[in-house]
């Protein structure tokens, strides 16, 4: 290492070995910083379970790399979304919907590899072999359970299997679309995005759906109905308002919001042919899957049963939709409980899914590209070829590490809405009536 210049000029020559030490010394610093903040998380989330933290060491060493792959593909995805947005999406929506479709998944596929190649979780699939045949190929309204924190990415390997990734929408919360990276590209493909207020939801949602209308390819339009992630927290508050109200108390699944259900089916009856009633239920034997658990390689199984209803079928009045769904959830709740007692899931047959290259060679093919525009990045600008360059790359890897850090961290169900156990006073009746009334839909939270 050489100084050339005066004082207020120092530079340092460096040649590319050196640049790399350098690269891998700040980015096994940031990682030791993420480890100390998910090993935090973990304590205060989870009890300070020492296995449960032992996981973060490898997964905090994974995170950051994956990020900085995740936040160059990302914004490069996001960039291409917004220039066809803006010239081709005015002049065609249905040309730039088949555009889009590609380019998303470009981004959404990343993921898709963590899942099936890192993590290497196997989704099982249990459903008749019409319903099976038919995935992919027709409209369909997908409600399911919401039971742990990567449901949503199990609906995208169902939905990548079945070739509509790209057209898998899903109705979630307002502040998801700031997600960084991964809630934009969501904008763009027309994902629907609720207040949670009802005065202004119930019209955010027949906008929603009349934009689906002239959809040119098929799409699933996921609906989690219970409104948000199951936690045994929420199960009791979920019974205290089964027993006020005289239905049936819940075990396994909270009680559906049954309202933007009802809108659904109301205002997409005439154009989507069916109904995907999706069961998911995680062994009791394993730890639920998780973000954290997958950048740890941490292997999962996930059921998921899958019943075809027709639109048709479903009865036309409000009520009748809405109570259609209520017995739904009280089967699922009985499936659940059957398979947690007796060890027996379903009689549907049991479904392969492959596990496809394709989702590898894209991770392999962005992982190349950034990698070599960061080398070359960094030879052009001589970015760490001086104290202020270094301290640049240095505040990107900061930013790539909180940017991970808050995706995370947002998936995570103990973050997720929150609810309280009713007191045993004059105001419990008030809460449960708040607890029927808020929240809505609830996709990633």
């Amino acid at each position: 290492m050489q100084w050339y210049g005066n004082e207020s000029s120092k530079r340092i020559s460096l040649s590319l070995p050196t640049i790399l030490i350098q690269t891998l010394s700040l980015s096994l610093s940031l990682s030791l910083s993420l480890y100390i903040s998910l090993g935090h998380s973990f304590c205060r989330s989870r009890s300070g379970s020492e296995a449960r933290l032992e996981m973060a060491v490898p997964a905090s060493l994974v995170i950051l790399p994956i990020g900085i792959l995740f936040l160059f593909s990302g914004l490069i995805v996001n960039i291409f979304q917004a220039f066809f947005f803006v010239l081709v999406r005015p002049l065609s929506k249905n040309m730039y919907r088949r555009i889009n479709k590609v380019i998303a998944e470009l981004l959404w596929l990343e993921l898709i590899w963590l899942i099936d190649w890192w993590a290497a979780i196997e989704v099982e699939v249990h459903t008749d072999a019409e319903t099976f045949r038919l995935l992919g190929k027709e409209h369909a309204l997908v409600i399911s359970n919401h039971r742990s924190d990567i449901d949503w990415l199990v609906g995208w390997v169902l939905a990548q299997r079945s070739g509509c990734l790209g057209s898998s929408l899903a109705i979630i919360k307002n502040e998801a679309k700031f997600l960084p990276i991964i809630g934009w590209s969501m904008w763009f493909c027309d994902y629907v995005f609720l207040e949670r207020n009802w005065a202004k939801d119930e019209s955010i949602l027949k906008s929603g759906f009349q934009r689906l209308e002239d959809f040119p390819m098929p799409f699933w339009l996921a609906l989690f109905v219970e409104g948000t992630r199951f936690t045994q927290q929420k199960l009791a508050v979920a019974q205290h308002y089964a027993t006020a109200r005289g239905l049936p108390v819940p075990k396994n699944v909270l009680i559906p919001r049954t309202k933007g259900f009802v809108s659904a089916v109301s205002h997409m009856r005439s154009f989507v042919p069916a109904i995907y009633d999706c069961t998911v239920a995680i062994p009791t034997n394993q730890s639920p899957p998780t973000l954290l658990r997958m950048f740890g390689g941490k292997p999962s199984v996930v059921k998921v049963q899958i019943r075809r209803h027709l639109m048709h079928e479903i009865p036309e009045t409000e009520d009748g939709m809405a109570q259609w769904c209520r017995d739904v959830f009280v089967t699922k709740d009985a499936l659940l409980e059957k398979y947690f007692t007796k060890g027996k899931f379903t009689d549907l047959e049991h479904q392969k899914i492959n596990r496809p290259k394709k989702s590898l060679i894209v991770v392999t093919c962005w992982s190349c590209l950034v990698v070599y525009g960061i080398v070359k990045l960094i030879q052009w600008s001589s970015l760490l070829s001086s104290w202020q360059g270094i301290t640049y790359f240095g505040a990107f890897l900061v930013l790539v590490t909180f940017t991970m850090q808050i995706l995370i961290q947002s998936s995570e169900s103990e973050r997720s809405t929150p609810v309280g156990l009713p007191s045993q006073d004059p105001m419990r009746q008030a809460f449960i009536q708040n607890y029927a009334e808020n929240q809505i839909f609830d996709n990633t939270s």
